[in-house]
């Protein structure tokens, strides 16, 4: 039977020796992954940070706009529930 250990130090020592730096097989390999990863990421539907965080306020703003509409409203409403109405009658 045999060491998973005895098995994995030749696998590791391939590995250190791929992984190695000014290896041309790895830069390649390193190259063509960024050109992937950025094609990938350039036919996602993403936005930048920036145009996150300015959406981001808009739409906080927004929201407290129409909270406050909706509070004005309900006071409105409230106000012609009443007995005594906005007229005074």
């Amino acid at each position: 039977m045999n060491d998973d250990r005895s098995q994995a130090q030749p696998n590791r020592t391939l590995f250190d020796r791929l992984i190695g730096n000014g290896d041309p097989f790895i830069d390649e390999l390193d190259r063509n992954a960024k050109t992937l990863l950025k094609g990938a990421l350039t036919r996602l539907d993403v936005v930048s940070r920036e145009e996150f965080d300015a959406q981001t306020a808009v739409l906080r703003r927004t929201r407290e706009r129409l909270e406050q509409v909706e509070r004005d409203l309900a006071s409105l409403s409230q106000s012609l529930d009443s007995p005594d109405g906005p007229d005074g009658s």
